[in-house]
């Protein structure tokens, strides 16, 4: 089994459940006491949101790397980027680390496509839905993504960073989310990327009336394929 290597702590409450998916998928394979080899560099969420809404991408690049490489040094075989918003840098990390970068939307995008479709909606932070690092890469493997109107985009990217990245998951708010997806439904979307990891900790799929891609879980699925390939 290879040692998988996740970046955390952006935030905690979603590392959590890539901690929980790591040790489930595994011992759903192997069974017994089986569990998966994991090391856990957690940064501090506070100053990586400091650089973020300062623009600050080469400080963000710069922590996010230096944990990479140290995670690396550790012993670890791949490295998983905790978070949908971060990808923004990730060839930066890609190129300063010797093992492969498992990049979160080549795993969603994957999930996409085995359920067969092409247009889905987009939420995560405003960086995440506006910005081309993301959007790019799933029109590589022939997905089409619809972001919300600008009410919307304000709305998703303020709740995530004043209340999911705190661990507040509200009805009102959920209500809204649901709202939402509803509106890039008419437009043509035919599933939602839940593309903040924090995202699927209020949205379930009992929630949505399209299929929902927990990112965070496809992101995890996509380290253990690899941790137990031959």
């Amino acid at each position: 089994m290879k040692t998988i290597g996740l970046i955390g702590g952006l935030t905690w409450h979603s590392s959590a459940d890539y901690y929980r998916y790591f040790n489930q998928m595994v011992n759903q394979r192997l069974g017994g006491e089986e569990a998966a080899q994991i090391i856990l560099y957690s940064v501090n969420f506070g100053t990586i949101k400091k650089l973020t809404l300062a623009d600050d991408w080469d400080g963000v690049a710069e922590m996010i790397t230096s944990a990479a490489v140290r995670t690396v040094e550790a012993g670890a075989d791949c490295i998983l980027l905790g978070a949908n918003t971060m990808h923004h840098i990730a060839d930066k990390v890609a190129a300063a680390i010797r093992v492969p970068l498992i990049h979160i939307a080549d795993a969603t995008a994957a999930a996409i496509r085995e359920k067969g479709l092409d247009t889905v909606a987009l939420l995560g932070t405003k960086y995440t839905m506006q910005m081309d690092f993301y959007r790019d890469r799933l029109m590589k493997k022939g997905i089409r993504a619809i972001i919300p109107d600008e009410e919307g985009i304000r709305y998703v990217n303020q709740s995530i960073y004043e209340e999911l990245d705190k661990g507040m998951f509200l009805e009102d708010t959920r209500a809204q989310y649901v709202r939402i997806i509803r509106q890039l439904m008419e437009q043509g979307a035919k599933g939602v990327i839940l593309g903040c990891t924090e995202i699927p900790l209020l949205i379930k799929q009992e929630h949505s009336p399209v299929p929902v891609f927990d990112t965070a879980w496809w992101h995890a699925k996509a380290a253990v394929d690899f941790a137990l390939a031959d």
